[in-house]
């Protein structure tokens, strides 16, 4: 199925098509053995299948070269603020702090970061990395040996799960939580029903609704009653019913600490608006966006804008409390982006790299760049007193979550 503008699309290679071919035939026989897949298991095995999914296959995905570029990737300026913002935290929590970054990306994000703790003589215990995806960890390997010193690259650790001992620390996760494999739901007849993937007498993939089963139900039925409305008969979107259980695994064993979530999305009240009728769902390809997931499978990054309230609540289900709730553009002028900028400013060697760092700032900062489309969640356990800002602290809206 072909994306309605798929003109404006880039055509695949052929060995790219059949890349896809080969992940859309295990879809195939996954639902005619076992009948439609519930979306979110689609998604999965779009983004996270062995060898085959958009994550766990050997494709460039971020950057200018990839299908998407990420804050990190821009250049140093956003993880150098994230530095500067935990850098007191992680020296309150003492020697035995650690950082968990959830998926590394292309390690962009790790070098900076672990560069920047470097000069300010602050490095955590750890630098642990959970990458699920084999192909993205070797690449954050040879590219934080190649850049870091010695005894910084042997305080970094790749894990397959989270940690189960008790830990202290920071929790960085960096568009993660737009990721996770989204159920979609629909409302017919005041009942709720969940959006299945299946085939059509031509073997295309298509979409059916069936009834939804008493975890998504009860997921959409507390959403209506914390907005104090019910959806409308057709209305269609994205719910995460395992966020609670998600945020328990991958944290729940940081005793003390912060996490500090930056993604796309918004608060519960704004991400179900009444004229936002098909939910946040797109896909990237190679820096276009469309809204048709079928098309070349595995070869699309999927992803949902992320309900920060239900984020927030499944931190609070985990024992955390919420710290502060801000854009990504009032985050960055509190943690400090005005005095990294001058840094990296003053040591440009030439008047490309000045013009690289500007252009930088805008991407950053600007409303309809990512100043206000991404916002940033810190969520805290375990600690007396937050060493945190004032400026970042006084710009909290966490009233609106």
């Amino acid at each position: 199925m072909n994306p309605s503008h798929s003109t404006r699309l880039p055509e695949p290679s052929i060995e790219e098509r059949e890349h896809s071919d080969r992940l859309l035939s295990l879809l195939r026989e996954r639902i005619a053995a076992h009948g439609p897949l519930p979306f979110s298991e689609f998604m999965e095995r779009c983004l996270y299948a062995p060898g085959l999914g958009y994550y766990s296959a050997g494709k460039t995905k971020f950057g200018e070269a990839g299908d998407f570029v990420t804050a990190p990737e821009l250049g140093e300026l956003f993880a150098r603020c994230v530095a500067m913002t935990v850098q007191p935290v992680l020296a309150a929590l003492g020697e035995q702090a650690d950082v968990l970054e959830l998926g590394g990306g292309s390690g962009a994000f790790a070098q900076v970061m672990l560069d920047a703790l470097d000069q300010a003589r602050a490095l955590p215990r750890r630098y642990l990395i959970l990458e699920p995806s084999a192909d993205l960890r070797e690449r954050q390997r040879e590219r934080l040996h190649a850049t870091l010193r010695d005894e910084v690259f042997a305080r970094v650790t790749w894990l397959d799960r989270p940690p189960e001992d008790a830990w202290r620390g920071v929790l960085f996760a960096n568009e993660v939580i737009d990721a996770l494999p989204t159920t979609r739901f629909t409302l017919r007849h005041g009942e709720v029903y969940e959006e299945h993937v299946a085939l059509d007498g031509d073997g295309r993939l298509v979409r059916v609704d069936r009834p939804a089963d008493t975890l998504v139900a009860g997921a959409v039925r507390h959403v209506e009653r914390d907005l104090g409305a019910t959806f409308e008969d057709g209305y269609r979107s994205e719910i995460l019913p395992q966020l609670p259980y998600w945020v328990q695994a991958v944290a729940g064993s940081l005793q003390a600490g912060v996490m500090l979530f930056v993604d796309y999305g918004y608060v519960r009240s704004e991400f179900y608006l009444p004229e936002r009728q098909d939910g946040t769902l797109r896909a990237f390809y190679r820096h276009h966006v469309h809204n048709e997931p079928f098309y070349l499978p595995g070869l699309n990054d999927l992803t949902a804008s992320v309900d920060f309230t239900a984020l927030a609540e499944a931190g609070n289900s985990a024992g955390f409390d919420v710290a502060a709730y801000l854009p990504q553009s009032s985050f960055l002028v509190a943690a400090g982006l005005q005095q990294a900028f001058e840094i990296a400013y003053a040591q440009a060697s030439d008047d490309m790299q000045r013009y690289r760092l500007a252009q930088e700032v805008k991407r950053l900062m600007l409303p309809d760049q990512m100043g206000e489309r991404f916002q940033v969640l810190l969520l805290v356990r375990g600690m007396d007193t937050l060493p945190l800002p004032a400026e970042l602290l006084a710009a909290d809206r966490g009233g609106r979550l």
